[in-house]
């Protein structure tokens, strides 16, 4: 499986050999690989994997891939708010918090 990104192109340079383009992801700018989509322009969408457009996208499908995205870290962020009681706290059997020998947590008298 792989994550593409939607972003959109700022510039196109070809002085290294290889179409390169300032790409930015709603706020991050990322120099990317233009070679798999020589006809994009400028303002035009692609969506990246490991700094490579794979393919171009419209405007609208971009938007709600972003849209996604947002709501994708809404929920984790959410998910790992401080006030959180921890699964473990949960437990019904309670864990030791520390052993004094080796072994004792199993019952036994450790390694001999």
């Amino acid at each position: 499986m792989c994550l593409g990104i939607p972003g959109r192109v700022l510039d196109l340079d070809e002085s290294g050999g290889l179409p390169i383009g300032t790409v930015d992801f709603g706020g991050v700018r990322k120099q990317v690989c233009l070679a798999y989509v020589p006809q994009i322009r400028v303002g035009e969408y692609v969506i990246v994997h490991v700094g490579f457009a794979i393919s171009q996208v419209d405007e609208a499908e971009a938007a709600r891939t972003f849209a996604v995205l947002r709501a994708l870290g809404d929920v984790l962020a959410a998910e790992l708010q401080p006030d959180r009681v921890p699964e473990a706290e949960l437990r019904s059997d309670p864990v030791p918090e520390r052993v004094s020998e080796p072994g004792a947590a199993l019952g036994g008298g450790g390694v001999r």
